[in-house]
């Protein structure tokens, strides 16, 4: 296993971790990762996971707007024949790491309450965050934001 910088190569298989997801709809990812891989100033970090040199997973943060040294990933997803092998808690602990090689602060992942996400919220604590806020009917009607923390320091 291997995390490094997702290449413009990567899109095709992280498309279809995507489909294989549902986490987004596959077409927005050229757009998403398009700053990325073109301009050597953008803040966003997108790593990818590779198995036997075939990217089976990936994780995308960015800067918080107007908080020092905040962070929030607002993607982590791997394929799902990937998925408990290790590669998404890899990806994670990657993203930190570099996060706190940088100086910054804390980390946040948003995700929903519903019970098809019970996997994610249990993936989160496995990995040492912790429920921080709830937001309710965020995302739709009975559906909460669960925002997710975790401290670089």
């Amino acid at each position: 296993m291997k995390i490094r910088p997702t290449k413009h190569d990567d899109i095709p298989a992280l498309q279809e971790v995507l489909k294989g997801t549902q986490l987004f709809p596959s077409e927005m990812l050229p757009n998403m990762v398009r700053d990325f891989l073109s301009d050597d100033e953008s803040s966003d970090i997108w790593l990818t996971c590779e198995i036997e040199g075939k990217p089976v997973g990936f994780c995308y943060a960015v800067p918080e707007e107007l908080a020092e040294g905040a962070w929030n990933m607002l993607a982590i997803a791997v394929l799902p024949t990937e998925q408990g092998g290790g590669c998404g808690s890899s990806i994670a602990k990657h993203l930190e790491e570099e996060l706190k090689a940088r100086g910054q602060r804390i980390l946040i992942a948003d995700t929903s309450g519903a019970d098809d996400f019970a996997p994610t919220r249990d993936f989160y604590r496995k990995n040492g965050y912790a429920e921080e806020a709830r937001i309710r009917d965020f995302w739709a009607a009975g559906d909460d934001k669960i925002v997710f923390w975790k401290s670089l320091g």
